[in-house]
């Protein structure tokens, strides 16, 4: 007979090394799927690790892969550490991102150290506005904001689509949907030469170590943790959990939006229905498997990002689809989910009485 046993104390080692685990696990597993498809297993990943990491381009589309990700990472990691579920950074990122080209496609006029700023500001603000109205509806209604951000997800995307096809729509794209482009000044300067790598990723290493910083060392990152751990027990100290729960939810919509900011000024140039392939949703993948650690999300993002582009070199070497990278975001999440109970609680093995 098995019985669970919570643990008093986690050991360190254990919680690095359960997203380790799940990450191994998430591969391993992967196998079976590519051997059903007559896929050669062990080409096949060898083709996904040197699409990803086999040369200076590869990690520099990692890296561009991986800076959405560290952002909209954060965006759940900051909110879920409150235990406020934010399921709507996708529709925090577009918004975000119809915020940037509505700023930068020539609205305002500046020099790079104006409208870069300017560009990411916008996106952040129309981020955490988008948030807001969830965290107010949980704080003051009780509103499930599980439904609420992820039903706003499909209402941000119909307002994006419209506005591409209408008021924002590039007179000069021969009738394909997307809007204006950015001027050159709102433009994020690339970090590698012929690459795609921009100075995105700078602005998402310093959100980590930021978040970081303010989770860890400040009272109001105290104040957060406690609201996680029990809001009741937080109101009876005197804490001021709906304000914590607003300010989660704003920080969380804003580093959702600077993602999108992020994407438009650094990688694409103008907003189109395409900008991210799921970067919302994969950003809860990225927390749970940094166990909700904002400097784990950026190892984290990086070995979900590592996937995706080495999952489009597979697919070329070995004939299989790249979805196969969705299955294996989509396994390290249910690992993780099963070995966090490694974390909190002790397997014990006990006789069945005779």
């Amino acid at each position: 007979m098995i019985r669970l046993q919570p643990r008093t104390e986690t050991p360190a080692a254990l919680r690095l090394a359960v997203p380790v685990a799940a990450a191994l696990a998430s591969l391993l597993l992967a196998a079976i799927p590519l051997a059903a498809a007559g896929a050669p297993v062990g080409r096949a990943y060898a083709a996904m690790i040197q699409g990803a990491l086999g040369s200076p381009f590869a990690l520099a589309e990692v890296l561009t892969r991986a800076t959405p990700l560290i952002l909209t990472g954060l965006a759940a990691a900051v909110a879920f550490r409150a235990r406020l579920y934010n399921i709507g950074a996708e529709g925090q990122l577009y918004l975000g991102a119809l915020a940037a080209v509505a700023v930068g496609a020539g609205a305002v006029e500046g020099p790079p150290a104006l409208m870069i700023p300017l560009v990411l500001g916008a996106g952040a603000l129309a981020g955490a506005a988008a948030m807001l109205g969830p965290a107010l509806a949980r704080v003051w209604l009780g509103a499930d904001e599980v439904v609420t951000t992820l039903l706003l997800n499909f209402v941000v995307l119909l307002l994006v689509q419209m506005m591409i096809e209408g008021p924002m729509k590039d007179p000069m794209s021969l009738g394909w949907p997307q809007s204006e482009p950015l001027v050159d000044a709102a433009a994020l300067p690339k970090l590698v030469e012929r690459t795609r790598l921009h100075a995105g990723l700078l602005v998402a290493l310093a959100a980590a170590a930021l978040v970081q910083v303010v989770l860890s060392r400040t009272v109001a990152g105290f104040s957060i943790r406690a609201v996680g751990a029990s809001a009741p027990a937080a109101r009876f100290a005197g804490l001021p959990v709906r304000a914590t729960l607003l300010g989660v939810g704003a920080l969380s919509g804003a580093l959702a939006g600077l993602a999108g900011a992020g994407e438009v000024a650094g990688v694409k140039g103008f907003l189109a229905a395409d900008l991210s392939p799921g970067y919302g949703y994969a950003g809860i993948v990225v927390a749970m498997l940094a166990g909700l650690s904002p400097l784990g999300t950026v190892a984290a993002a990086l070995f979900v990002a590592a996937v995706f582009v080495g999952a489009d070199s597979m697919s070329r070497a070995v004939g299989v689809s790249s979805y196969i990278a969705n299955l294996i975001v989509a396994m390290a999440l249910i690992a993780v989910l099963v070995a966090g109970l490694l974390t909190r609680y002790r397997l014990l093995f006990a006789r069945r009485p005779a």
